[in-house]
């Protein structure tokens, strides 16, 4: 098989894209225009000491920072006397945005990281009520196919307004560009076209989630990213009304992973790690690699302490 992109060598295998999430119980996201390099927080005009500092404290918190940009030309241009902040917790029933301008990123290292991971937001910024965050990975200097693929379509969204879009520098996943990001429920995309980046938009705005392109939501880690979606194929439920409950290693690549429905519906999910194969390129230049996929072996309803089994 000939392939010249990561993009079309995973397609062309027919890779799934559920449970490739990156995880992340919050998101904060500055406004950094220009370019940026493959390692952005610290090559980037953001001055690589704050970014390193930032990177630092959001270590073992469940805080992903990355950078921000409005979708043009003109975000390359642009020095900005003010950058944009976004703080977005994404747990199911407590999720948020907050936002605030700095005149220096470097005011951002007082935050409490481990409060915003949990939850917490102390009163940074105000409350943010417009319409979900769009995020739409763009940085080619870590991928090629992140800025061929996504900033067209960063443009397409932002062009045809109702929603907040913004170019980011690494959601993880290149080879599943374009990929988005929606917050706050911190559902990501992959393989997104313009038509279904505003299908997926327009169902986040009344707390619903489309099922076609989902990779996951950052607020679980990978087995309970799996999990999630597998309930909600199984019983159709596009709201935000199932909850991981708990993931717990089942022996070496496996998982058992809870799921819970605001109605008191459960489920026992089974999860096992395999490798992705044939071999492909994870990334546009680099060697072949057989990157694990997450499968659903099981699902057991669980109600009123015994298993009724829904799948296997």
């Amino acid at each position: 098989m000939s392939v010249s992109t990561c993009t079309s060598a995973s397609l062309a295998l027919g890779e799934p894209v559920a449970a490739t999430a990156a995880t992340a119980t919050t998101w904060l996201l500055i406004e950094q225009p220009g370019p940026w390099g493959a390692k952005a927080l610290r090559a980037s005009r953001l001055d690589p000491a704050t970014g390193g500092a930032l990177e630092r404290l959001a270590e073992g918190t469940g805080v992903r920072v990355a950078l921000i940009r409005r979708p043009g030309r003109h975000a390359d241009l642009h020095r900005p006397r003010r950058h944009r902040v976004y703080v977005a917790h994404t747990a199911p029933g407590a999720s948020w945005i907050r936002t605030a301008e700095v005149t220096d990123p470097a005011e951002l290292v007082r935050l409490d990281f481990a409060a915003l991971g949990a939850g917490t937001h102390s009163g940074f910024g105000e409350a943010y009520d417009g319409a979900p965050l769009a995020l739409v990975c763009t940085n080619g200097k870590r991928d090629q196919c992140c800025a061929v693929r996504g900033r067209p379509l960063a443009a397409e969204l932002a062009a045809s307004g109702g929603s907040e879009v913004w170019e980011i520098t690494h959601l993880g996943g290149h080879r599943f560009a374009p990929t988005m990001l929606v917050l706050p429920y911190g559902y990501t995309y992959g393989r997104v076209d313009a038509h279904h980046a505003k299908g997926v938009l327009e169902a986040a705005r009344t707390g619903r989630v489309v099922l076609e392109g989902c990779r996951g939501r950052s607020a679980w880690d990978r087995p309970g990213q799996a999990a999630d979606l597998a309930v909600r194929e199984l019983t159709g439920e596009d709201r935000t009304a199932v909850l991981v409950v708990d993931s717990v290693a089942a022996g070496e690549g496996s998982w058992s992973v809870r799921v819970a429905h605001t109605d008191g519906r459960a489920w026992r999910v089974a999860v096992t790690q395999v490798a992705g194969l044939p071999p492909r390129p994870e990334s546009c230049g680099a060697a072949l690699g057989t990157p694990g996929r997450m499968e659903v072996t099981g699902i057991e309803r669980v109600a009123g302490g015994r298993a009724d089994a829904a799948r296997s």
